[in-house]
Order: structure tokens, then sequence, then C-alpha cells
């Protein structure tokens, strides 16, 4: 029996393990919220320091952010408590940030070094969410 334990906490330290999965999981998840949490705040700052053409316009895109960042901090949170509801919410926030990617990369004002930041670690956050163990974890019966 102890040999059977001692296996499986070996098994969770390895770099392949469901357990390191978890972990950047969530912390590629938290950096997604802290970048939205920045972009918030350079937004409100953006709108004091300039006169923008228009301030109905720049309000709501505050909203908005504010809305996003509001959302993936809770989902960040619920991460580390293995929600079920977090695993489809980042799902669907990974969705939006390749789309946000994809139209940095294209256009008169692209910017492929934004696509790119935006792009690899949605891949990589869904990617986790989707592998069997993460999946498994935040699963609502345990016996999944």
């Amino acid at each position: 029996m102890n040999e059977t334990v001692r296996r499986a906490d070996a098994d969770e330290r390895e770099p392949g393990s469901p357990r390191t999965a978890l972990v950047v999981l969530s912390a590629l998840l938290f950096l997604e919220a802290a970048a939205m949490v920045a972009i918030v705040f350079w937004l409100v700052v953006d709108l004091f320091s300039f006169e923008p053409s228009s301030y109905a316009t720049a309000v709501a895109l505050i909203v908005i952010a504010a809305i996003g960042a509001i959302w993936t901090v809770a989902v960040a949170v619920a991460s580390l408590r293995r929600a079920h509801w977090a695993r489809s919410a980042a799902i669907v926030w990974q969705v939006l940030q390749v789309s946000v990617a994809v139209g940095a990369f294209q256009g008169l004002f692209a910017r492929p070094d934004v696509g790119w930041a935006l792009l690899v670690p949605a891949i990589v956050v869904v990617g986790l969410l989707l592998w069997p163990p993460v999946r498994a974890a935040f699963s609502p019966d345990p016996s999944a």
C-alpha cells in the first residue's frame, strides 16, 4: 500500500503529470487575468491623458474590458478550486483570445507580435483543458 502511495506522489511531481499541468494551466489563466486588469488600467489612464474622438466609445470599451477582466479573474480563481464551470469558461475565453490574435495578424495596423503573444497561450490552455487527466480534475464527479 505504501509503495502505491509513494509511486502516486512521485508521478504527481513529474514534469508531465496532471498536477504539473494544473499548475501551468492556473498560472496561464492568472497571467491572462493580470493582462486584462492591466489593459483596463491602461485604458482608464489613456482616457484621462488624451482626448478621445468619442467619449461614449471610450467608456464603452473600458466597461467591456472591465467585464472581461472580472471574468478572467473569476475563471482563474475558480481554476484553483477546480470548479467544473471554470473549464468551459476558460475555453470560451481562449476562443475569444484566438479571434483577437487572428485579427492582430491582419489589416493595415497588423501586430504579429501581439498576435503570437495571444495565440500561443490560448492554444496551450485549450490543449491542457482538453487533456483527459485535466478534464477529470475539473469533473464534478470524482469517479470520472
